[in-house]
């Protein structure tokens, strides 16, 4: 397993939406610049700020078009022309050894993902053409209910869904439809990494009872300290450890704090994260920012800033080891036992 270089933390974010912000970039007139651009995620962020492994999510809106995969398709041609146009500060991963090759390389490693799973037409052979594109995770759901299974406070069933109180509401009845079963099956039987964020809680324990390899929630955080229903309650951080999965820290105010005020602050991830390990050890946590798929005041502005937490987990008594862990020996270790 590869170790950080003396004086500089290495990283591993397990999401990001910057693919779908190129994409309207571009739709709006205006040439994506991948390398400096005023986004959180461009290469020379990713750069600066020691990344080893950033996750881009192809991220589509089931209620945007009439065939989703239309607006699918539209993000993987970004994100592989962001792969073509700059081969020599980035490349792509495929298998656990990739990420290794690419660090001897001294390039960044990008793991394409789905954040809504529910873009293949009904159909497991599209799931199968997904992997041969390169996906190697997908989150089975967002915030619409498919043909999966169920999300956490349904953009379908709320006008208002970010009010607090449908923030707080967990879906505990509805999980995994009998198809959703059948993907996240042939999810690890392909060696795609099956990601819960957004999903309810029914589905949650859905994954749990018909899967066996450890699984992850991307970007999600503690319900104990913050309790919204995108964050994981201390039966489900339990139940992720034990399976030897890993869940994202997420930099989104309103999933930090539940004060209204929707601010990212490092001092809450800190407080996340003391939860987390008293919980259930520090094993289970990583990064997901969410980087340009959310609109906090973030302290953390991008992916150059990211040692900003590494130092205030280090003021905060947590040793190296620790730090490296929460950074990225952890989600490596979840790559290392989930990528064939």
């Amino acid at each position: 397993m590869m170790e950080a270089e003396e004086n500089e933390m290495k990283y591993i974010d397990m999401h990001c939406d910057t693919v779908l912000e190129w994409l309207e970039q571009e739709e709006r007139g205006t040439k994506p610049d991948f390398v400096n651009n005023a986004l959180s995620v461009d290469l020379s962020k990713l750069q600066k700020g020691g990344c080893m492994v950033q996750n881009f999510a192809l991220f589509t809106n089931l209620k945007k078009e009439a065939v989703p995969e239309k607006e699918t398709m539209k993000l993987y041609d970004m994100y592989c022309r962001m792969l073509e146009e700059n081969r020599d500060r980035v490349a792509p991963v495929l298998r656990y050894a990739d990420i290794e090759k690419n660090a001897r390389e001294g390039k960044i490693s990008a793991l394409l993902t789905l954040e809504e799973g529910d873009v293949v037409f009904g159909s497991l052979a599209m799931l199968r053409n997904y992997y041969r594109m390169g996906v190697r995770m997908i989150a089975l759901t967002w915030n619409h209910p498919n043909a999966i299974g169920h999300p956490n406070f349904s953009m379908d069933a709320f006008d208002d869904y970010k009010a607090a109180d449908v923030l707080q509401r967990a879906d505990t009845k509805h999980g995994l439809n009998a198809f959703g079963i059948r993907y996240v099956r042939e999810m690890e039987r392909l060696g795609i990494l099956i990601d819960v964020s957004h999903l309810s809680d029914a589905g949650f324990w859905d994954v749990v009872r018909h899967t066996t390899k450890p699984f992850v929630a991307s970007h999600s955080n503690a319900h104990g300290v913050c309790p919204v229903a995108r964050n994981l309650s201390d039966d489900m951080i339990l139940a992720l450890a034990r399976r030897g999965g890993v869940m994202g820290l997420n930099f989104c105010g309103d999933f930090l704090k539940l004060d209204g005020t929707n601010k990212s602050r490092v001092e809450d991830m800190v407080a996340h994260i003391d939860y987390i390990k008293a919980l259930a050890g520090v094993d289970v946590i990583g990064l997901g920012s969410d980087f340009d798929g959310i609109q906090s005041d973030l302290e953390i502005e991008d992916a150059s800033q990211i040692g900003k937490l590494a130092q205030a987990l280090r003021h905060h008594g947590y040793t190296e080891e620790e730090i490296e862990k929460i950074f990225y020996k952890n989600v490596l270790r979840v790559y290392q036992n989930g990528l064939e």
